[in-house]
């Protein structure tokens, strides 16, 4: 099922206006669409398609060129060929591609040049010599290794300039998510959530549901069984795009499973000492889309040196807190009867994925308040720790304009009481600087509101789920 991407395809769709060869780069996280994306642009055209085997003991450069010879007799109907390096080999590509319009997508390319160190240059001889030379050629270099195509492609000298297009896949709006159960128009608000704080915006995890299943059969299938594709595929994903540094990668996550912490805080649950190697970890997990790092803006619209990591991707946090520990009992089937609302801190657990839910579309909030994105100074979670002037403060989200701050409480309950307004209200107090600003407290939320607070001015929007689902 091909949903949204409406932006990304016609930035794609663009290129073929131009009267020159392209090299286009798509990145994003794996079972994000990134092939089927580009799959979809290429319908009824020229198109050629080769993948790089994943990463797996012993595997050798030799098998990746040996695999990528079968590929191309494949594609142009030949025995399959056979290379020596991948100069010949990319050389060959170019040569059967140079009289014709011809779209070349090179997926997983990090797997692919994964034992040549060299490769990327190869590519880029290539491209300079063979490839652009064909001015009806886009060349799409695509992965799930960001840090691998941001190192030796786009932050790589030797590709400066010549990348015409770079397209990034997030996961899916929280609304354009929802059309997953177009079909299925009796499914309520709160299952779609409780199924959306799993699997997150992830298209491939949101194909798995199946509508005829409630939230909670749908999550005991996906991740509460041995067969479910949410129960291993926290391995797959952490084996094939961090191989044999995924033990180092997965120790961080794992701190970071609870709340967010700053860098020291984290240093001293792993028990280490604050090393540029820690820091460059977190960089590759923030680029690679499944952690967050939310820096704090000052209320004079000044980047302060606080800042805080949270993992950002719904499914992993959910692995790390619901399956990890508990996959030997899952194999035995010890789970499939299990109720959900009997596991420790379910449903505190729901609420801090539906703050991340809503704090990955942020822009759904911005139109809900109707503000002007130009005039927004910053947007994200804010804390200010405790001092001689002023207490501690922790704020869910807070949006600065120039003349303005949302203060932005979000809430996940089955009932929420009146005491949210008096808790906003104290934290409102606490935040420094706010004289030079109008203030104007927000709850976004799923549940049932005491009477009171809609009828009481402590909120000047309340945004309900339902809204953010619906159509922006």
């Amino acid at each position: 099922m091909f949903i949204g991407r409406e932006r990304e395809m016609q930035s794609l769709r663009g290129l073929r206006k131009r009267r020159t060869s392209c090299l286009v780069v798509c990145r994003g996280r794996r079972r994000i669409g990134k092939r089927t994306l580009i799959e979809r642009f290429g319908e009824g055209k020229s198109f050629f398609e080769f993948y790089g085997l994943a990463p797996r003991e012993g595997i050798t450069n030799e098998d990746q060129l040996r695999h990528f010879g079968e590929l191309m007799g494949t594609a142009f109907g030949t025995p399959a060929m056979r290379f020596d390096h991948w100069h010949e080999a990319l050389s060959s590509l170019a040569g059967l591609t140079s009289d014709r319009e011809a779209i070349i997508l090179l997926d997983e390319i990090s797997w692919m040049a994964c034992k040549d160190k060299d490769f990327a240059g190869k590519l880029k001889g290539v491209w300079d010599t063979k490839f652009k030379h064909n001015r009806k050629l886009i060349l799409i270099l695509c992965g799930s290794v960001t840090s691998w195509i941001d190192d030796n492609i786009l932050n790589d000298k030797g590709f400066m300039g010549r990348v015409s297009l770079t397209v990034t896949l997030d996961e899916l709006p929280i609304h354009h998510a929802n059309r997953f159960w177009r079909d299925a128009p009796q499914i309520s608000t709160t299952e779609k959530l409780r199924m959306l704080c799993v699997t997150g915006g992830v298209p491939r995890y949101l194909e798995e549901i199946r509508p005829d299943q409630t939230a909670e059969q749908n999550i005991k299938r996906m991740c509460f069984s041995p067969e479910g594709l949410l129960f291993s595929e926290f391995d797959k994903i952490f084996r094939d795009i961090f191989a044999r540094r995924s033990a180092t990668f997965k120790r961080i996550v794992e701190a970071l499973s609870g709340p967010s912490l700053e860098q020291g805080e984290l240093c001293r649950k792993l028990g280490v000492k604050p090393t540029g190697g820690l820091s460059d970890a977190l960089s590759v997990l923030v680029t690679s889309g499944m952690v967050a790092r939310d820096r704090v803006w000052d209320t004079s619209g000044r980047k302060t040196g606080l800042s805080k990591y949270r993992i950002r991707d719904n499914y992993l946090r959910f692995y790390l807190r619901y399956i990890d520990g508990q996959k030997e009992k899952i194999e035995q089937g010890l789970f499939r009867d299990v109720h959900l609302e009997n596991l420790v801190n379910w449903e505190a657990t729901l609420a801090y994925q539906f703050e991340n839910l809503v704090l990955n579309n942020l822009l759904a909030v911005i139109r809900r308040l109707d503000v002007a994105p130009e005039s927004i100074l910053s947007a994200s979670p804010y804390f200010q720790h405790k001092t001689r002037r002023h207490e501690a403060c922790q704020i869910d989200l807070l949006i600065h304009t120039k003349n303005t701050l949302y203060v932005c409480e979000i809430k996940f309950r089955k009932r929420i009481g009146a005491g949210v307004g008096d808790d906003v209200q104290g934290k409102i107090a606490k935040l420094t600087g706010r004289t030079k600003y109008s203030v104007r407290p927000v709850l976004i939320y799923h549940g049932e509101l005491a009477p009171s607070i809609g009828r009481s001015d402590l909120f000047c929007k309340l945004i309900p789920a339902a809204d953010l689902l619906a159509k922006a």
